[in-house]
């Protein structure tokens, strides 16, 4: 009876410590779903809302932390670095902190987390709305209606269209759906990738920032230079990827994927912009094209390098960017999903190992 009484409960120890116990194991079950397929679902289920129904019409949410980050920099402007500082800490701050609050409480609930992902998903992109107004460009443009398409082109950059021809009505938006395909779509799925919903809304902030003070002017020369480059940071790789997926896409819209993947390799790094360049430049091998030139905005003009070797755009090459920038959605969606979905059940695995390797006690 003393060899049983002493077997058994070793044998019982030695069977919990490699089982993990039935509660171990429903922990780690919950840590692997909320973690990874939650997020990964919710970017899916956010990216298909955003493609059926796109933007809300009224009471966008993005649109709300614009006018609340607007007043708060009226509160607390002053033409120096430090108070752009801390500007954007605030402004980028505070979605990043609830965010991550929200997470945190639904960490053991992957229903809740994917909801919560694929709402925050559906928020900050914008890649239905750019192609729609990227072919109600192209049908104005094909209408020859001029007035019309420099009233649309306030929905696309911030140039002034006054003196704007169709070649250059063609060339703002073509330009405009390259930078915004990284910007609206595959920047967003990125970071929600990496970071899940605080990645989704701290990026959203960041580049809505960027949109209202990271800009050259006089009031903004010193106060936006932190949303600047906060931005541009948070770009490097999206902007990097966007480019490598529209050459890769390129045959789909009768472009040459090797003309296009030397023109990205070429004239990416002309452009002033770290990273708007990567899109530009892969949009205008893909397309045949040549962008570049003076842009004239109101109050001021720049002029850029030239990117690619053929002709001004037409009005034909916005549909073909329209549908190479839903291309490049699509394949970036595949990315990220597969990434979110597999990288943190990867790091669960590890320290699964680790924990069996380390000698028992």
């Amino acid at each position: 009876m003393g060899e049983v009484v002493a077997v058994r409960p070793k044998n019982i120890v030695v069977r919990a410590r490699r089982s993990g116990g039935p509660a171990g194991r429903r922990a780690g079950a919950s840590s692997w779903l909320s973690g990874g397929v939650a997020n990964a679902a919710g970017l899916a289920a956010g990216y298909a809302l955003d493609a059926l129904l796109g933007d809300p019409r009224r009471g966008h949410p993005v649109a709300g932390f614009g006018t609340l980050a607007g007043a708060l920099e009226r509160r607390i402007y002053q033409p120096r670095r430090s108070a752009g500082v801390a500007y954007t800490a605030l402004a980028v701050g505070v979605p990043v902190v609830l965010a991550g609050a929200a997470a945190a409480a639904t960490r053991d609930r992957p229903l809740a987390r994917a909801v919560l992902v694929a709402a925050g998903t559906w928020t900050v992109l914008g890649g239905r709305t750019l192609r729609r107004e990227a072919e109600t460009m192209g049908r104005a443009l094909r209408r020859d209606d001029l007035p019309a398409a420099r009233r649309r082109l306030g929905h696309l950059c911030g140039r002034d269209p006054s003196a704007l021809d169709e070649a250059e009505l063609a060339r703002a938006t073509v330009e405009s759906v390259a930078e915004n395909t990284s910007d609206a779509v595959v920047a967003p799925l990125v970071w929600g990738a990496v970071a899940g919903l605080p990645g989704l809304l701290g990026y959203r902030a960041a580049n809505t920032l960027d949109a209202m003070v990271g800009h050259r002017s006089d009031r903004y020369a010193r106060f936006g230079t932190a949303a600047a480059r906060l931005d541009d940071l948070l770009n490097l790789l999206p902007s990097r990827l966007t480019g490598l997926l529209t050459v890769a896409a390129a045959p789909l819209v009768r472009g040459d994927r090797s003309r296009a993947w030397h023109v990205w390799r070429r004239d990416r790094d002309d452009h002033p912009s770290p990273n708007a360049g990567q899109c530009e430049a892969a949009m205008a091998g893909a397309l045949g094209v040549r962008l570049g030139g003076r842009n004239v905005y109101f109050g001021r003009s720049e002029v850029r390098p030239f990117l690619g070797d053929g002709p001004r755009p037409e009005a034909r090459h916005i549909s073909r960017a329209a549908r190479l920038s839903g291309t490049v959605g699509l394949a970036a969606l595949g990315v990220t999903v597969a990434y979110a979905a597999s990288s943190r059940p990867r790091r669960a695995c590890v320290r699964w190992i680790a924990t069996r390797l380390r000698p028992a006690r």
